[in-house]
Order: structure tokens, then sequence, then C-alpha cells
């Protein structure tokens, strides 16, 4: 490839630059960036790139376009570059929920260009440019999007350009992607925010300072309700059927698990703990984590 553009240059946008830049995927690597905070650190990294400021001479030579955005800030980001756009040129974001937002922007998307959307399941509860890293990709899942009026060239291309940046590649439609994110990514992290938040609520109430005796659950709940607030909004409102539905089905398992600790039901507790713990085996045999205690800590 000749020349990229990044779009949103924090944890996800530099991690993408670096590894294209390391993996020497592309010649020119080029930059639109709002916040003139993440831009000066970009500057003082010397990360290699380019803020864009020609839109009109350079937007309809590039490669690749990829949106490393919050979700709210595709319609502005496209509004920009829209009418300069290349049928050519491949389009692509790695946000977290599809549907809703493909719908969206095909509506505004100029007449001829193609949005293939991908999702890198990589990411931390940190953000910004300075804690992106060249291998954040290495052996992680990348979906691909595939739908009927899929460009079947722009899904080839975008296949062997994640594997170049250490992804392996799994191919699904926007609802189904929409689907098992609900549970597996969006629930998750819906739950931690809640946990840290009755903690507070009860250490209110109480008048304590409870939050200084965290057991290792509260503290890697908070590691996770660390994450950026607006990404994390965005990604609530705009997967909101599949999440409300996910969490109907939670509230259900946890009434149930209140209902026999009440009752003091000792063998469906003994059942439904032996159950759950196998998640964890399938995910270290799946090696999405490691089998240390502590999840590797020193």
């Amino acid at each position: 490839m000749n020349k990229i553009l990044i779009i949103g240059c924090g944890l996800i946008g530099s991690s993408v630059l670096r590894a294209v830049h390391k993996k020497k995927i592309a010649k020119k690597i080029f930059i639109l960036e709002k916040s003139k905070n993440n831009i000066s650190k970009i500057k003082k990294l010397n990360l290699k790139c380019q803020i864009i400021k020609d839109f009109k001479n350079e937007i309809p030579k590039m490669d690749m376009i990829i949106f490393c955005t919050h979700l709210s800030n595709y319609e502005e980001a496209l509004k920009k570059i829209n009418k300069f756009l290349n049928k050519k040129t491949i389009i692509t974001d790695v946000g977290s929920t599809k549907n809703l937002i493909l719908q969206k922007i095909r509506k505004k998307l100029k007449k001829g260009v193609f949005w293939t959307p991908s999702h890198p399941i990589a990411g931390s509860e940190v953000s910004g440019p300075e804690f992106g890293h060249s291998n954040l990709f290495k052996n992680k899942w990348c979906v691909l999007i595939k739908e009927k009026n899929s460009n079947k060239k722009h899904l080839k291309k975008l296949n062997k350009f994640w594997k170049k940046v250490g992804c392996k590649i799994v191919m699904m439609n926007s609802q189904q992607h929409d689907h098992i994110f609900a549970i597996t990514s969006h629930l998750p992290h819906l739950i931690a925010y809640n946990i840290v938040k009755t903690a507070l609520d009860f250490e209110k109430k109480r008048k304590s300072n409870l939050i200084k005796f965290s057991a290792g659950g509260l503290r890697d709940f908070s590691r996770i309700a660390a994450s950026n607030e607006i990404m994390w909004r965005d990604v609530f409102l705009s997967n909101k059927k599949n999440i409300i539905l996910a969490i109907n089905l939670f509230v259900k398992n946890l009434n149930a698990f209140k209902r026999d600790i009440s009752i003091k039901n000792s063998n469906k507790i003994i059942k439904k703990l032996t159950l759950t713990k196998k998640v964890r085996k399938k995910i270290i045999q799946l090696k999405q984590d490691v089998n240390l205690p502590d999840f590797g800590r020193n």
C-alpha cells in the first residue's frame, strides 16, 4: 500500500499506526485527529505519521481509511471526507458494535463507496496515543463483517491487512456480531461499572471507607470500569436491543441466585459454581488467557 489514513489516534489508532509502520505495510501514514491534546502527544512521541490537512488532494489518493474514533464521532468525521472519497479506497473501522452504525453510515456514504467493518478484539482500560503499541493485535481475533452486498475485493485485502498486523480472522454478519459481543464484552463492562457504583453507594450509605479494603474481585472489576466512558456510552446505546436482552437474562440469573441463597439451597449453589468454573477452563484451553494465579501478575 502507498497511503493509509487513520481517523482517531488514541489507544487503538496509535497501535494500528505503530503496527503498520513496524510491518512496513504502507509507505505513508496519515492521521485525522480532532483532539489537540492527542495531536500534541503524537508529536512528542515522534510517531511516524503526517497530520492530514489537504483533504481535497490527499483523501482521493488513500488506499485505506480506518475509523478508530468513538462511534459517536463517525458521522462528523465522515462528513469531512465524504465528498473526496475514491471508490477504490478501502474504508473500515474498529468499532465494538456494527449493525446500527453500518445502517447509518451507508445512508450518508458517497454513492459507489464501500464501508467494510472490522473489529479487532484488542484494547485496554487505558486510552490515549501514549498507551498504543505495535503488538496490541498479536494473536487477537479480528471480526470482518461480511454481508450480501459486501465488496469481496475489499474484504480480501482487509483479511490480509489484519493478518499482517497480527490478527486471526473470523467473518460474520453485523447482527451476529452485535448479538455475540453483547454477552462476551458489552454486558461484562456494564456489570463492572455497576459493581463499582454499588460499592460507592454502599460506602456512602454506611459512611465507611470500604474501598481501601478492596479484595481481588472489586479490584479486577474496577480495572474494567476504568475504561473510556465515552466509548462505552456509545457502545451501550448503539447496541441497545441486544444489551437489554443480555441484562434481562443476567437479572433473571441473579434473582435465581438470590433465591437459592435465601432458602439455603446448597446443592443448587454448588451446581452453579461448578458449572461456571468450566468457562474459565475453556478460556484457558482456547489460549485467551494464561493459566496462572492472579492472571499472571507479579
